[in-house]
Parts: structure tokens; C-alpha cells; sequence
């Protein structure tokens, strides 16, 4: 059986051709990086637009590559949200317009959904059940995962998702869009010990994030500290800053988590979404299973941001399980909890 994924629910247009005996035969993705950075950010007009020009060359190139043409297609799965709407109506359009033209069935997917899966594109992937820690620009989510459609959310952000605030953060030192990962980048220049950023929420019970007074921390302590007439000194606070906010990040998140496996004592974590692919988490994260004697997965790197690989596999396994859709509905606002589960 092999299904079709589309992904366009923000700034990047992931095609991909998953097959359930080989895996995935072609994995494409573009990315608008360019297309924002002038602005600092997402314009979802111009996202969109950009899904536009991109999906359909996307798809010819994977199918191609995969060798397939679309008689050897089972099913189309697109991303239905959330995520910008205009983004999610371009995938959503393309699917069942190729759905109509090829007679396939359309499946909609869960855009966490996929990101929670995508660690089982790997050689070794984790059982059921697990904690999943979902982190990106849009989310910062602890979900407890019994099976495929049975999610129980922990806690989540009440402001701004971890990675929305890494963006922020950077934006504030004048880093370029993307902003998460040039702060990460930037980070590895920082001291250990100049400055001590707080732990947001980690004072108390509960397993919500919040990281928009992480943020304020970061800028006040900038206008504070940057010196205008010392251009060189500047380079090193900027490092400095950089370092202590990434580790308060990083410890909020580790401290998050060591409190769900308590919780709900399971011995299994996985971390998707854009921010896994941080190396500071991840070495927090495996240290964190380590004395717990647990184990992290984690999906590689090219599959921790959005991409059409991880719609490809949660789309086949919706699929099987019979959950097409002929409505072509997208939902911006999409709780996972509301997802059905795949087992009958």
C-alpha cells in the first residue's frame, strides 16, 4: 500500500510517497525561508501564494522519483491543520483536485499528529504507550499517547509555544529569520554562569508551559546590558544572553517532562516538532532517560520540521483504519484530544 502526503500548513511544502512495506521511496520539501526573511517572519498571504507555485512541480518530482505514477497510489493524505488557513486550503485543494482526477480517497491528517509519529519513520521505534513532547514555533505540548488517535494533553503552552519564543528572542538580538536555530548557533559562543535566566511555571504544580516571561526576561536583560559605544562587547553579551535563555528553555522543558513520567510512570519519551532538532535538548532529554533509565526517541533531523514524510505515515495509518474524508474542510484550531482513535 502506498499513500501520497501533502503538507502546507505554514512556511514549507513537504511532498512525500510512503510505502508500508519499504518505507518512504521520495521525500521533498521546500522551504520558504527566503520568501519571509525580509519580513522577520510568516506572511500567510505569501505563504500561501508560494504553496501555489510549489506543490504540484513537488509532486511530480516525488512521484519520479519514487518511480510511481498514479495508478500505483492507494490514497492522498494532505494536512488539514492546524496551521495558516490559507496554507492548509492549498494542500487540502491539491489533494482532492488529484483525488477527483486519479479516483483516490482523500485522508486528512493531523498536523501534531504527524509530527507525534514521525519517530516511527526510524530503524527503532518506540511502543506504546509514551510521553510525547511536541515542540515547534506553533506548539509546546505534553501529550500522554496510549496508541495511534488515544492522546491524553498533559499540558501546553498558555502564551507563546518554546519555539515562537526562540524566534522572538533572536529577533530582539537583530538575528536573521529563521531566528530558533541562529540563537541556538549563537548560543554555543555563550558563558556558562553570566547570567540566570528563570525556570517559567517549574515553581509550581502542573505540567503547562509559558515562555512569553522568558522572552521579556531576554529583552530587558539586553537593554540592560548592551553596551551602544562597544560593537565587540556587544557580539559576547548577545552570546551570553543567548546561552542562558536556550538553557532555562531547555531546563523548563527536561523539568516538564521528568514531572509526566512521573505522573503517569511510564518509561518512554518522544520529542518531535522543530524544536528537536535543538542539541542542547537532546542531550538534556537523553541525560533526563538515563537516570531514569528510560529511553528518548526522536525522528532525524530532516523529519523534525514540517515535512510530508511524517503526513505520508500518519496519513496510511488513518487510512487502514478506514478515516477518509470527502468534506474539504481545513481547521486553523484543531485540539488533538479530539482525534479518533485507529484501534477498533
Amino acid at each position: 500500500m502506498r499513500i501520497l502526503g501533502i503538507e502546507t500548513s505554514c512556511d514549507e511544502t513537504g511532498i512525500a510517497i510512503y510505502d508500508e512495506d519499504k518505507g518512504i521511496l521520495s521525500h521533498q520539501l521546500y522551504s520558504q525561508v527566503k520568501v519571509h526573511a525580509d519580513y522577520g517572519g510568516v506572511v500567510p498571504e505569501l505563504a500561501s501564494r508560494d504553496h501555489v507555485r510549489k506543490t504540484l512541480p513537488l509532486i511530480d518530482k516525488a512521484l519520479k522519483e519514487a518511480g510511481c505514477t498514479a495508478d500505483d497510489i492507494d490514497a492522498i493524505a494532505y494536512t488539514a491543520g492546524p496551521g495558516l488557513v490559507g496554507a492548509l486550503l492549498v494542500g487540502s485543494t491539491v489533494a482532492r483536485g488529484l483525488a477527483f482526477a486519479w479516483n483516490k480517497p482523500v485522508v486528512p491528517v493531523h498536523h501534531m499528529e504527524g509530527h507525534l509519529l514521525a519517530p516511527m519513520l526510524e530503524d527503532e521505534v518506540p511502543e506504546f504507550p509514551f510521553i510525547a513532547l511536541l515542540v515547534s514555533g506553533g506548539h509546546s505540548l505534553l501529550v500522554e499517547v496510549q496508541n495511534i488517535g488515544e492522546y491524553t494533553v498533559l499540558g501546553e503552552s498558555i502564551d507563546d509555544a518554546v519555539g515562537e519564543a526562540f524566534d522572538k528572542t533572536a529577533k530582539l538580538m537583530g538575528l536573521d529569520y529563521p531566528g530558533g536555530p541562529r540563537l541556538a548557533k549563537l548560543a554555543e559562543s555563550g558563558r556558562t554562569g553570566i547570567y540566570k535566566f528563570p525556570r517559567p511555571m517549574t515553581d509550581r504544580p502542573g505540567l503547562d508551559f509559558s515562555f512569553s516571561g522568558l522572552k521579556t526576561f531576554a529583552a530587558n536583560t539586553l537593554r540592560a546590558e548592551i553596551d551602544e559605544a562597544n560593537d565587540e562587547n556587544n557580539e559576547q553579551v548577545k552570546a551570553d544572553i543567548a546561552y542562558a535563555f536556550q538553557e532555562a528553555a531547555v531546563d523548563t522543558l527536561v523539568i516538564k517532562c521528568k514531572r509526566a513520567l512521573k505522573q503517569t510512570g511510564l518509561k518512554r519519551l518522544v520529542i518531535a516538532g522543530g524544536v528537536s532538532a535543538n542539541t542542547e535538548l537532546r542531550a538534556k532529554l537523553k541525560e533526563l532517560m538515563t537516570s531514569l533509565r528510560g529511553q528518548v526517541y526522536y525522528p532525524r533531523l530532516e523529519y523534525c520540521t514540517d515535512n510530508g514524510a511524517m503526513i505520508a505515515y500518519a496519513g496510511l495509518q488513518r487510512f487502514k483504519a478506514g478515516h477518509i474524508d470527502d468534506a474539504a474542510q481545513v481547521h486553523p484550531r484543531w485540539p488533538l484530544e479530539e482525534l479518533a482513535s485507529v484501534v477498533k
